[in-house]
């Protein structure tokens, strides 16, 4: 049987396809640089092809080179599966667990969520990332989270997804914004002072599948990086926006008496859900984990 190449030989090129610098890659790889880059020649002689470009000012992956990169991540993700699955087997319901968090979702559910987990999973450490989806899913691809936290739609093909919960995008708008207070659905709104999150959150995405704006790469309209941004936008009176349930019943919104909520027809929806890897073996801590998010959502 030929010689095959090394889990360690794929990290190393993995590492070195996020870096594109050997130091860096060696840095974060715990080994010098001379082992990294012996690493990825013997992984190159056994492949028989040139995986990565070299010149002094440049590194970059070859064609053969980013289609091993992406065949070594399902690699390495089924690798680190298999060793969660001996210690589900062994002692099941322990050891570290990597939960994303999509940023409008979080802020909501994490002292519930760490508190619960805390109670029925005691011998569980959770560890958060939050970042948007996009950046959640594909780090729970490669293995490097074991479940991720985000609304649906999104593209979620070859995972498990679990709902956790349904909920519809709310009108929040200024007292003083006549027009929007009195609209009963989304016909009835100036959406040229619809305000928006930025790019690459999928609440934006959301709220725009509904709502007719027309051009969107030449939309100047006002974004915010974040929610409570949003919110203040709003009390600002600089516009209205949509917000989901999950951020109605907080302090953003509760205290600020300049603020009007209100349902509206034709408005979009959300569906918060669990995900992760169909080859994930932590089916338990998944089961526990979507039942914990299911309650303090119902009770939200």
């Amino acid at each position: 049987m030929a010689a095959l190449p090394s889990l360690r030989q794929l990290s190393y090129l993995v590492t070195l396809s996020e870096t594109l610098h050997f130091t860096e890659a060696a840095r974060r790889s715990f080994v010098t640089q001379s082992t990294l880059s012996g690493g990825i020649m013997e992984l190159e002689r056994l492949l028989g092809g040139v995986l990565v470009e070299r010149d002094r000012q440049n590194v970059r992956l070859t064609p053969l080179g980013e289609q091993v990169v992406a065949r070594a991540r399902v690699l390495l993700a089924d690798a680190q599966d298999l060793m969660r699955l001996s210690r589900e087997m062994s002692e099941p319901l322990t050891g570290d667990l990597h939960l994303g968090i999509i940023p409008t979702i979080a802020p909501f559910i994490l002292a519930q969520l760490l508190n619960e987990v805390h109670k029925q999973l005691p011998k569980i450490q959770l560890h958060l990332h939050e970042a948007q989806s996009e950046r959640i899913v594909e780090r729970l691809e490669h293995g490097n989270l074991d479940m991720v936290v985000l609304a649906l739609p999104f593209d979620t093909r070859g995972l498990k997804v679990a709902e956790i919960k349904k909920e519809n995008l709310f009108l929040v708008c200024h007292k003083s914004d006549h027009v929007s207070m009195n609209a009963n659905s989304l016909d009835q709104l100036d959406l040229s002072h619809l305000m928006l999150l930025e790019e690459g959150h999928c609440l934006r995405d959301h709220t725009l599948s509904a709502c007719p704006i027309g051009e969107r790469k030449n939309d100047h309209r006002l974004k915010a990086s974040s929610l409570p941004t949003l919110v203040e936008m709003v009390s600002a009176n600089l516009g209205f926006t949509l917000l989901p349930e999950i951020a109605l019943h907080t302090n953003m919104i509760k205290a600020n008496p300049d603020l009007v909520i209100k349902s509206i027809n034709s408005a979009p929806s959300r569906t918060l859900a669990l995900v992760t890897r169909k080859s994930t073996p932590l089916h338990s801590e998944f089961d526990v984990l979507l039942q914990i998010l299911q309650k303090i959502t119902q009770d939200l």
